[in-house]
């Protein structure tokens, strides 16, 4: 039987914004606040705050401790082998060796996406309602970070 994402999101969203609120804080605590030239990439995506982000540098994407997420975060390519960044309101991961413009433009233009939702409360229910309906690269939320990507600062 194939797991499906759609059906179970009502009881994934919940435990999903608490995980993405607590590593946000997280975040917020021991990451390192953009430099000038950083400042800049992010507001030349949109970012109307870019003072609150900071950025986390970690050997790997931290997993959800509940299986069900962490199953559905696997599955639908959220997290896992592959991926390098993660944003998560203004709180952004970036695994080490990985932090290019590229990269950094991508997640900060997520960032610009939460200020729109106003909350990771209010943004995570429509992400992951994209990511079930029409599937992590289709999203339009990553389709619209994907044309934010700058390639030089």
């Amino acid at each position: 039987m194939t797991f499906n994402l759609l059906a179970a999101l009502p009881a994934l969203i919940p435990k999903a914004i608490e995980w993405a609120e607590a590593h946000s804080s997280f975040i917020e605590q021991s990451g390192q606040p953009l430099n000038d030239a950083f400042l800049a990439v992010a507001r030349s995506v949109g970012v109307l705050h870019p003072e609150l982000i900071r950025v986390a540098e970690v050997s790997s994407l931290p997993l959800p401790e509940d299986l069900d997420l962490k199953l559905a975060a696997i599955g639908t390519g959220l997290l896992g082998p592959g991926m390098v960044g993660l944003t998560l309101g203004y709180g952004v991961y970036v695994c080490r060796g990985h932090g290019s413009i590229r990269l950094l433009s991508h997640e900060f233009r997520h960032v610009y996406q939460y200020e729109r939702a106003s909350s990771i409360a209010a943004f995570l229910p429509v992400y992951l309602h994209q990511i079930a309906t029409v599937g992590y690269q289709n999203s339009p939320l990553e389709i619209d970070a994907r044309a934010h990507e700058k390639h030089h600062a």
